[in-house]
Parts: structure tokens; sequence; C-alpha cells
């Protein structure tokens, strides 16, 4: 069975178109068979050819003599402009002008003010602290906060105070954001400023508040707590410095039990200090 009848051939075709319609033939075919598959393909839009761009190099920056730049490179460039601009300062307030000039450091455009110093220039003691903090920011001084009532409380035990016998300042005179700790490229730039205090301050002795401060006079990456309670030279200009490397009084708010060895160096700078006057 084919589905057609004698009856349906037999129709007029008009008669017989009906029928088709009637039955859901809505499309005429031929006698040959078609690939509407291949048709649909065919008919298909084919994608646009694009030609593969080129991928720009990052360009290079060529440093001195050719080769490529790298950060190490760059920092020891500032570090030697910081050192070009202040090795010929005779006073502490050209080094401090000099220093306000620079804007080789980063730090520099954060900071509120620039922290110099405080105490009596001349003093044969010199503390040398990390790097200013929030308060020490807003006014400009080093130890201004509770580190620094600490502090007086410490060396007025051994009859030292800012006001009378005691110069102070920072490795860094600019606080790095948020209190964080100073990277060894803020500290490269800006130890030449630190050399040059020192040698225009002149003391007979140097105190190393905490271990950045250590850390970067004696060059070394030991602890604070190795480095601590004995004597070092820090050599300045030709000249050897007797150095006591003790914890930093923000340390001793947070770890009290530390202070006793903090009084034991405390005793040690004292005598050394008598010593030298006698």
């Amino acid at each position: 069975m084919n589905g057609f009848t004698t009856e349906s051939h037999s129709q007029s075709p008009l008669a017989l178109l009906q029928w088709y319609l009637d039955s859901g033939v809505d499309e005429c075919i031929s006698d040959d068979a078609t690939d509407w598959f291949e048709v649909s393909a065919a008919a298909r839009p084919q994608p646009a050819q694009t030609t593969p761009q080129p991928q720009a190099a990052t360009p290079v920056r060529p440093a001195a003599g050719g080769a490529t730049a790298s950060p190490l490179l760059a920092t020891d460039q500032i570090a030697a402009t910081a050192r070009d601009l202040v090795k010929d300062c005779k006073t502490l307030e050209e080094l401090r002008q000099k220093i306000e000039e620079f804007d080789g450091c980063a730090l520099k455009k954060t900071a509120s003010k620039t922290v110099f110093s405080d105490g009596i220039p001349g003093s044969d003691l010199m503390l040398i602290g990390e790097a200013p903090g929030v308060e020490e920011d807003r006014q400009g001084k080093p130890f201004v906060g509770a580190s620094g009532q600490l502090l007086d409380k410490m060396f007025a035990a051994i009859h030292r105070s800012r006001q009378e016998n005691l110069y102070i300042s920072n490795t860094l005179p600019w606080r790095p954001p948020g209190n964080r700790k100073p990277s060894d490229a803020e500290l490269h730039i800006c130890q030449p400023f630190l050399m040059k205090h020192i040698e225009l301050a002149a003391p007979k002795v140097l105190v190393l508040l905490g271990g950045t401060a250590a850390g970067s006079l004696l060059d070394s990456k030991a602890g604070i707590t190795r480095l601590r309670g004995k004597w070092h030279d820090v050599e300045i200009a030709g000249r050897k410095i007797p150095a006591m490397a003790t914890y930093h009084p923000a340390y001793l708010l947070r770890q009290p039990q530390a202070k006793a060895q903090a009084w034991s160096d405390l005793q040690k700078i004292r005598d050394r200090l008598n010593e030298l006057d006698g």
C-alpha cells in the first residue's frame, strides 16, 4: 500500500492538488533526489577571514650603556643622587634643607612632614629610630607618641633627656603608609641622608633602636635579639663610632617582659659614656 487509491488517480488536477494540500503536502518535489543538508550548508554565511595582527612588543627602557634597567640599578642610581645632593653639606640645617628638596623617594609624596630630628645637636649620645609613625608625621618630630614617652623615661633613668643632652633621629625621614616596615629599597635610597646626619652630628655613642635601624647601620640581617646588648663599630667618614643596639620602645610596649634586657643595655650605654667623658 502506497497510500494512494485508484479514485485519487481519476480526479481532476485541481481536485488532486487540493487532496495533496489536505494531506499536508505543501512543497513541490522533483524526480531527482536533493541533498538539502548540502544546500543548507552552502547557504550558510561564511565567517569573515581575519588576518592575525602581530602583538605589539612591550617597550623596554634601556639603561645606561645599553643594558635593560633593573629595579636594583634604579635604586642604586637614586641613592647615588641622594649622596651627591648632601655630600657638601656643612651643617645640620643645610642637610635638612637638602633632604626636603629631594624627590627621589616615593615616601615623601605620602608623608605630611619631613621628620628630621629632635633634641640637642652636638650631644655625645645620638639615638637612631626606625621610621616616623602617625604622630611623628603629624608633628614633624621623632618619638612623640606613646613610644616617645617610654623612650624619655628610659633615658631619664641614665640622666639623659632631649632637652639637655640627647639627640634623636630616624633611619627614614618620612613615614611609610600604614606604618608598614620600610622596604630595603627605601632604606638604601635614604641611607646617604642618615650617614651624613650622623657625620654632622658627630656623637660619641650611637644607640640603634630596633631591628630596622640596627640592620641598616650594621649591615646585618640578624634579628635585634642577636644584635642587642653588645658593642659594634659604625664607621662614618673615616671615624669609628661605638654603637649599641637595643629594643625599640614600641616593642617594649608590646613585650614588657623585655624591659629587663633593655635596662641592661642602658646601663652599658651609661658606663661607656662615663668612660669616654673620663
